[in-house]
């Protein structure tokens, strides 16, 4: 079992910088991944960015490079994602995801492969 906690949400506003993270507690492995999604209003929850939790080794979604960050503190057993240049369509719910391996890219990009889900913490973004 995993439990995922997420927090560091609010309100900010355009252009700024926000950090959100998730606590991990439970078994992870090597094969563990960790994954950032989000779901804006009215929209279908999508993917955001991933990290292999043994390497560090990253992936995000093409749209989002240069602004999010993924990393991880294997001593704090958190995973965090790293906002620059918040615009307004980035207001949504950030969720944390916990799966494993092994898997392709297309794979790692959906809900379905992630077992454990945290509750969410809620980004706005205003203007």
């Amino acid at each position: 079992q995993v439990q995922l906690v997420e927090s560091g949400g609010g309100l900010v506003q355009a252009g700024d910088s926000l950090r959100v993270s998730c606590t991990v507690s439970g078994d992870t492995f090597d094969n563990t991944v960790m994954a950032w999604f989000r779901q804006a209003p009215g929209k279908q929850r999508e993917y955001v960015s991933r990290i292999i939790w043994s390497s560090g080794i990253t992936y995000t979604a093409d749209s989002l490079k240069g602004r999010f960050t993924i990393s991880r503190d294997n001593a704090k057993n958190t995973v965090y994602l790293q906002m620059n240049g918040l615009q307004l369509e980035d207001t949504a719910v950030y969720y944390c995801a916990a799966g494993s391996g092994p898997g392709t890219s297309t794979q790692y990009r959906s809900q379905q492969k992630y077992d454990y889900w945290g509750q969410g913490t809620r980004v706005t973004v205003s203007s």
